[in-house]
């Protein structure tokens, strides 16, 4: 079974390391990763298990997603697959995309709003009783979504939105350990979904033995994360808007707390 493992890099970040090694047109050892912000953990990571590096994918431009391109690319030059606002691309994807690779196809989805240029990868299963896959970066966090650096609060709502119509038992492959942060924010957003503290004190018992809180599971997200949540009353009541509200206003409102949340 296709198993990606998490590599922990920087303050709060995963690469996400995506073994091929059951499929006929890969060795056992391929490897591809995802948003390579650090080096030095993915190439240790690489080394310790023996693997072969195939290619680097990456979800948008931010550096803490790219900075380590230029040093693992010295030591394993490999293709980039991409958006080509990074300057280390060598084959562009964008919407629409199937990425086939050895042992992996993967779809590009098109997510803006943390970044305009912000892609999704999405893994189909072909064997039965495999969950789906979507390796979505920043655009969609475990009870959160990215900081707006670039896009509107619409875009943002319609990439979550995009991604909250994958299949129910999708697993969400976010780029970095903010659950704990994110759940107290949702706690604060809606707090009557008995829910939201339920996953709290799972999370805070998964992070107290240094066990990632990801992936997390889109049916999860519905049930707990406040951005995928903007029609629920208890929500808008709460942050001070009606029913009447758009859910851009409030997307727009729950991204603006957040932004102060401490």
């Amino acid at each position: 079974m296709f198993e990606p493992i998490a590599i922990p890099a920087l303050d709060s970040n995963y690469i996400w390391l995506l073994p091929v090694g059951d499929a006929p047109d890969a060795g056992k050892h391929d490897v591809y990763l995802i948003d390579p912000g650090d080096a030095a953990p993915a190439v240790a990571a690489l080394e310790e298990r023996s693997l072969t590096l195939k290619a680097v994918l990456i979800t948008h431009h931010h550096w803490d997603h790219t900075d380590g391109l230029d040093a693992l690319l010295a030591k394993y030059p490999v293709p980039v697959y991409g958006p080509d606002s990074v300057p280390q691309i060598t084959h562009r994807v964008a919407e629409g995309d199937q990425l086939t690779l050895p042992g992996l196809t993967l779809s590009v989805l098109a997510v803006p709003g943390h970044t305009l240029d912000h892609l999704a990868y999405f893994y189909a299963p072909d064997t039965q009783g495999e969950p789906p896959r979507v390796f979505c970066g920043d655009a969609l966090f475990a009870a959160g979504c990215g900081r707006l650096f670039e896009g509107t609060p619409a875009q943002a709502l319609e990439s979550v939105q995009k991604l909250n119509t994958l299949p129910d038992d999708t697993l969400i492959y976010c780029a970095h350990e903010y659950t704990h942060t994110n759940l107290r924010f949702a706690r604060s957003v809606d707090p009557h979904n008995t829910a939201i503290p339920e996953r709290l004190t799972r999370v805070e018992q998964q992070r107290a033995k240094q066990t990632p809180s990801l992936p997390t599971e889109l049916t999860l997200e519905r049930a707990t994360n406040p951005f995928l949540r903007t029609q629920v009353t208890g929500i808008r009541t709460t942050i001070g808007l009606s029913e009447e509200a758009d859910d851009a206003e409030v997307f727009a409102e729950l991204r603006r707390r957040k932004d102060r949340f401490q």
